[in-house]
């Protein structure tokens, strides 16, 4: 039964013309509106935040991906966040920690480092967002990598990857062999 105190997306989908895909919601009096991309997006990461859940081994890179594109898409402000895992990989939690503006966000190691130990975590991927679309690591990014890194590894919490989500793509600092 769906909800009827909020609007809810529906599984009905209808084709047009343009051959473009409209989705709808039914709002608390039953009338059936067209989904508004905010409720879509809000939507899409409710479902991914499902597929991605506490216990689940990251073993594919591609599911990172989509995940993470899915959490950081459509912030029109830097976000930056970490998944922590256990020993073996397996999620722990997905964390947004840090907040900025259009083209930044400070990041504290030793609130990371104090969240690392508050999980018990053994392991971490690093993520954030560049609003702007494009998704190449800056050398910002690149200093903050290394700082996160030597502070976690006092720690004994491996950084596995960062990476950084732009538009529809995303680059993997393990990939550019800057882990």
């Amino acid at each position: 039964m769906m909800n009827s105190s909020a609007a809810t997306l529906l599984a009905d989908a209808r084709y047009f013309s343009s051959n473009t895909l409209e989705l709808f919601v039914r709002d608390s009096d039953g009338n059936y509106l067209t989904a508004q991309d905010n409720i879509i997006i809000d939507m899409a990461r409710k479902v991914v935040e499902r597929s991605v859940s506490k216990g689940m081994k990251l073993d594919s890179p591609s599911r990172v991906r989509e995940f993470l594109w899915l959490k950081l898409a459509g912030y029109e402000h830097e976000v930056f966040g970490a998944i922590f895992l256990d020993t073996q990989h397996r999620v722990i939690e997905y964390s947004e920690l840090f907040h900025g503006t259009l083209d930044s966000a400070s990041v504290y190691p030793r609130e990371v480092v104090k969240r690392a130990l508050q999980l018990n975590a053994g392991a971490v991927i690093f993520t954030h967002n560049h609003p702007c679309g494009e998704p190449a690591p800056s050398d910002a990014d690149r200093r903050i990598t290394d700082r996160l890194k030597d502070a976690l590894s006092l720690i004994e919490v491996r950084v596995l990857d960062h990476i950084v989500v732009g538009g529809s793509d995303s680059v993997s600092f393990a990939e550019q062999g800057y882990i």
